[in-house]
């Protein structure tokens, strides 16, 4: 491409001088009109877009797996398809809640029943876990519903 250069006082500058010069000159105006320069290395444009909506994805299928492993949990009449299922939610960070001997917790636990005692020590202590309740890290997915000791009236 031979293109003819003009100089500030109206003389032609050569065209071979141009063919050298033109190049430069036009990665300088694609970078000056594509803005700012990447940085080395960077990742190319739309990717962390890319990479926040696959994240976001990935989340969503983590918890519908983990739903969907509660639910077999529920239905399961082995105590080692149990055993496992509950093993490979622990793998995840996702903890099996059963909360006998600990104070009830209205946040925390779902009251089933209550079960009369004349020990003042029992009164408003878990004493059994009715359903088991699961909680994924600090996050509570479901509560488990316990039996609550409760004191006899007189």
């Amino acid at each position: 491409m031979v293109m003819a250069w003009f100089r500030k006082d109206g003389t032609e500058r050569g065209s071979a001088a141009s063919d050298t010069d033109v190049h430069p000159l036009q990665q300088q105006v694609a970078v000056s009109s594509s803005g700012l320069r990447p940085e080395p290395g960077a990742p190319p444009p739309g990717t962390a877009e890319k990479t926040e909506a696959d994240l976001e994805r990935a989340l969503a299928d983590r918890q519908a797996l983990i739903q969907m492993c509660l639910y077999a949990l529920d239905r399961a009449r082995s105590g080692g398809v149990v055993e496992r299922l509950e093993e490979g939610l622990a793998a995840i960070g996702v903890q099996a809640l059963r909360p006998d001997g600990e104070r009830f917790d209205p946040a925390r636990h779902e009251a089933g029943g209550a079960v009369p005692t004349e020990d003042p020590a029992l009164d408003g202590v878990v004493a059994e876990t009715e359903v088991t309740g699961f909680a994924d890290h600090d996050r509570l997915l479901r509560a488990p519903i316990v039996t609550v000791y409760a004191k006899k009236n007189p």
